[in-house]
């Protein structure tokens, strides 16, 4: 009898652990999820599905949400960041640092009125562009086999400020 009480009671404090955990759950993933219609499809180029991650620890968060985008060899992947990683994003955005040597470049400059940070390898044509959303959040986009040009195109397909409207409050 003792036994079934016990197997009763875990049972119930199982059942209601599972029902305090699932709105948590449930949270994280909208937390990223509500990027996903941000990552749009691009004309020409097969996108794979949206995946995200959200995190908290110690008043901490952090949200990312990417897609990645294939054209023959070419490749392209586009990721909203929030927290800690955009911060470090921002920093290369913030300094204004513009640099070219005989191998690629560098360069901050204002688009749409966003600060907007690219680079450029030669050549490979690869490189990466930061779009910075806000004082935590950027959108990244990094790019192989794309010319520096097109690459900028393609992150303008990207809403840049419906993006920074969804940002967490």
């Amino acid at each position: 009898m003792i036994v079934r009480r016990r197997t009763i009671h875990l049972a119930l404090v199982g059942l209601l652990a599972g029902l305090l955990l699932q709105p948590a759950v449930a949270h994280a993933e909208q937390a990223f999820q509500r990027f996903f219609p941000y990552l749009v499809d691009l004309p020409g180029w097969q996108g794979k599905k949206p995946d995200g991650v959200a995190m908290e620890m110690s008043g901490n968060s952090m949200i990312t949400a990417g897609r990645e985008y294939e054209r023959g060899s070419a490749r392209l992947h586009a990721q909203i960041l929030v927290g800690p990683a955009a911060q470090g994003a921002l920093a290369t955005t913030r300094s204004g640092m513009n640099i070219e040597t005989s191998e690629g470049r560098v360069s901050t400059s204002t688009i749409d009125g966003m600060q907007v940070t690219r680079t450029f390898n030669f050549k490979d044509k690869s490189g990466g562009i930061i779009v910075a959303l806000g004082p935590k959040s950027v959108l990244a986009v990094s790019f192989n086999g794309v010319p520096d040009e097109e690459a900028l195109t393609l992150a303008k397909k990207f809403d840049w400020k419906a993006i920074q409207a969804a940002q967490p409050k």
